[in-house]
């Protein structure tokens, strides 16, 4: 390529570049893209988003030490009362499929009764779900829970998570309420 070939294709590069960048500014300022709820995003877009989310989640969550006692009773019981008062709303409870609250959610939240574990990394998805409980999840209506609480509240929440979805409706019911203080 001579010089001259070069500093064409130079000049033909920035001025793509440039025409895009005005265009996606324009499109951003033009108001054309819906934000309402009841209007699902592109398949791009819902595609972006999601991979950006999950490679994050993953990025951020894989050098979190798991506790060794997420078995124990007293964790469970701590943490599926929690869960009953923060996340049961959204994220549903043995025996619900919706609520008009999780009609109007988009992206509606996943229903956490219904997520089986088969097959997964343990360690993994234990390090996922506590770094999305205390961290939250941007324009998505998960909130970050660590303001308000420490990390070994948060940890009671994902031991309850890991049995959540084998419950049956008496035993959540069991299980997720609060004694008399």
């Amino acid at each position: 390529m001579t010089a001259f070939t070069k500093g064409a294709c130079l000049k033909r590069l920035i001025a793509i570049t440039g025409a895009i960048a005005i265009g996606g500014v324009a499109f951003l300022y033009s108001g054309l893209y819906s934000m309402g709820a009841d209007d699902p995003h592109y398949d791009i877009t819902t595609w972006a988003l999601e991979t950006l989310r999950e490679n994050s989640i993953s990025r951020s969550s894989k050098n979190i030490e798991v506790p060794s006692d997420l078995d124990s009773v007293d964790r469970l019981l701590k943490g599926g009362a929690d869960y009953n008062d923060m996340c049961a709303g959204c994220h549903l409870k043995p025996g619900k499929t919706e609520s008009d609250f999780t009609l109007g959610l988009y992206p509606s939240p996943p229903n956490l009764a219904d997520i089986s574990r088969a097959g997964e990394d343990a360690q993994a998805a234990d390090q996922r779900n506590f770094w999305i409980i205390k961290h939250g999840i941007k324009a998505s209506g998960m909130p970050a829970w660590a303001p308000g609480h420490d990390d070994v509240r948060i940890w009671n929440m994902v031991a309850f998570l890991k049995r959540l979805p084998d419950l049956t409706e008496a035993q959540y019911q069991s299980l997720t309420a609060r004694g008399k203080k």
